[in-house]
Formats: structure tokens, C-alpha cells, sequence
């Protein structure tokens, strides 16, 4: 049976566009975030989900220091011992087919601009009990110089407050401005810093419920959180792709001794458009590892 996953919360929900009109992309630059339903088809979301599976299997290559796991060991209890893989797309390419999917990449030149990038990939597991993410800005860890920086985030399950929804404070990126950071130990949260001392507070929060194979597109300004997974059982997987403008380069990992000005991460993507840096190469930096959840301690 179809739900309306919009009337679930008590407090305003997001709206659910289904296509890459004017108003999404309007919705995207005034609040910082929009959501496009049916980015990906039930197929292509299943598509994703049996390769996670393979992916915390160890079928496709190593995922840094990942949990041991038996052949004997259930697919459920498998997945459960992963909250998020980062770089899925190095091993996977059902994965990197969905980064670039058309449907995607048709909003991202309309909110960034002809010529887009990648250089993440996240794949979110997030079982029963398993923690979310402190409010915060994903510019904070992806610095940008043109302030192009732009997530995807698809949901692989319906996404709802019981099961650990992304939160968004709207408008919360026109600023433009990195809050402040520190360190944090609440229970509801990865090993992640947390942003604070912004002039926001939680009452202005919108939860973010999501059917399936919809995409969050917002702002690498726009300060968003998850909370835990509270149901009694199943998951809350998703699958968030950074990008922002071919046209700018990237001041991202910044090897010691490097100048900033003339720094530029290379090992991206181009996903739609044309490079005008790809004269530099690409270089294969960064290998899949697994988010720490603070069980077993967030220095592993």
C-alpha cells in the first residue's frame, strides 16, 4: 500500500516535486534544499540495495578496516554492523551509474551550472539503534571556492522521523557563512563534530520524510542533521553524492606543503558538461572506509 510520507510529522514537511522544474531549483536556491520524487526507479533502488549487500560482504573489494564477516552470516546481520561506507563508487558500478544518473545530474546543471563534478560518494546503512549526524555543513569538510558545492541524497528506503530522516534548518545557507565546530559526545550521533552558535534553533527544524528513490538536493551551506534509528526494526539506507562546478578547482585534502591557491583535488568525476581543468588528469586517491559510530570508539 502506497503512503503519503508527507502528513507523518507534526511539524511542516518537505514538498516533493516530481520533476526538475523551475520551482525545485527555486526551492533549492531560496531554502537551501528541495526534494525530487522518483529520481530513481524501484528497480534501480532495489538494483543498489542487493549491491550493498555485496559491498558489506566484501565481494566487490576491501572497505578499509571493515567488520569481519563469515560466509555463514545472515545478509541482515551483515548489514547491520555498517552505518555508512564512504566512496562506494570505487568499488561499485551500480553505484557509480546512480551518481550519474540523468534524472540527477538533469537538476544539478540547472542549480550549479553546465559543468559538474563529483568527488563523493556515501552509502548509508543506518539500522535499527544505529546513530545519526550532529547539525552541520557539508562545506565544512568540502571546501569550495566558488560556493558551487551541492549533495544528493537518495533515499533507498522511505525515509521518516522514526527511522532517522535528514532534518534541515531552511534557508540556513544564505548567509554563507561555516559556523562554528567543536567536538561532541551525545548518543544520538556519529563520531562527526557538531556546528554551533548559529541563529538557529531546533523549533526551526523541517524534517525531511522522503518515499524511496527520492532525491534531497540542497546547499553545501545549508546546516542538516539526522537523528538515530528508532525503529524496531529495517533500515534507513541512502545514497549522498557530493559535486559542485567543473569550473572551479578544489582546495579539498590539501597535502602538507602545498600552496592553497594552487591546490587542486583531482581524483573527481565529471558528470555532465565539460572539464576545462582536465588538462591536470585524475588521480585514484581515495579508497572506500567505513564511518566510526562511536561503537568501539571514533579513533579506530
Amino acid at each position: 500500500m502506497s503512503i503519503d510520507l508527507r502528513t507523518t510529522a507534526t511539524t511542516p514537511s518537505a514538498v516533493l516535486h516530481d520533476q526538475a522544474s523551475e520551482a525545485l531549483i527555486e526551492q533549492v536556491r531560496e531554502e537551501g534544499y528541495g526534494v525530487l520524487r522518483g529520481a530513481l526507479t524501484p528497480d534501480e533502488v532495489a538494483e543498489i540495495n542487493a549491491e550493498a549487500v555485496r559491498l558489506c560482504r566484501g565481494e566487490l573489494g576491501e572497505i578499509g578496516s571493515g567488520p569481519a564477516v563469515a560466509t555463514t552470516d545472515a545478509d541482515a546481520d551483515v548489514l547491520r554492523r555498517y552505518l555508512c561506507i564512504h566512496h562506494p563508487h570505487k568499488l561499485s558500478g551500480v553505484i557509480r551509474r546512480a551518481v550519474s544518473h540523468e534524472r540527477v545530474v538533469d537538476v544539478l546543471t540547472k542549480v550549479i551550472g553546465p559543468n559538474v563534478k563529483t568527488m563523493q560518494s556515501m552509502l548509508f546503512v543506518k539500522a535499527e539503534g544505529k546513530p545519526g549526524q550532529a547539525w552541520h555543513q557539508d562545506e565544512f569538510f568540502i571546501p569550495t571556492r566558488d560556493r558551487s558545492l551541492t549533495a544528493v541524497w537518495i533515499a533507498l528506503d522511505d525515509a521518516t522521523v522514526e527511522n532517522g530522516c535528514l532534518w534541515v534548518l531552511p534557508g540556513s545557507h544564505r548567509r554563507g557563512v561555516l559556523y562554528p565546530d567543536r567536538d561532541q559526545n551525545d548518543p544520538r550521533f556519529d563520531c562527526s563534530i557538531e556546528a554551533y552558535d548559529f541563529p538557529y534553533s531546533d523549533d526551526d527544524a523541517v524534517p525531511v520524510e522522503v518515499p524511496a528513490g527520492s532525491a534531497v538536493i540542497f546547499n553545501g551551506y545549508l546546516l542538516h542533521r539526522s537523528l538515530p534509528n528508532t525503529g524496531r526494526h529495517g533500515y534507513r539506507r541512502a545514497l549522498a553524492s557530493h559535486y559542485m562546478s567543473a569550473e572551479s578547482p578544489l582546495a579539498w585534502k590539501v597535502p602538507p606543503g602545498a600552496a592553497l591557491a594552487s591546490w587542486d583535488y583531482r581524483d573527481v568525476a565529471l558528470v555532465a558538461g565539460e572539464d576545462p581543468y582536465a588538462y591536470k588528469g585524475t588521480v585514484d586517491l581515495t579508497r572506500p572506509y567505513v564511518r566510526p559510530d562511536k561503537d568501539g570508539g571514533c579513533d579506530r
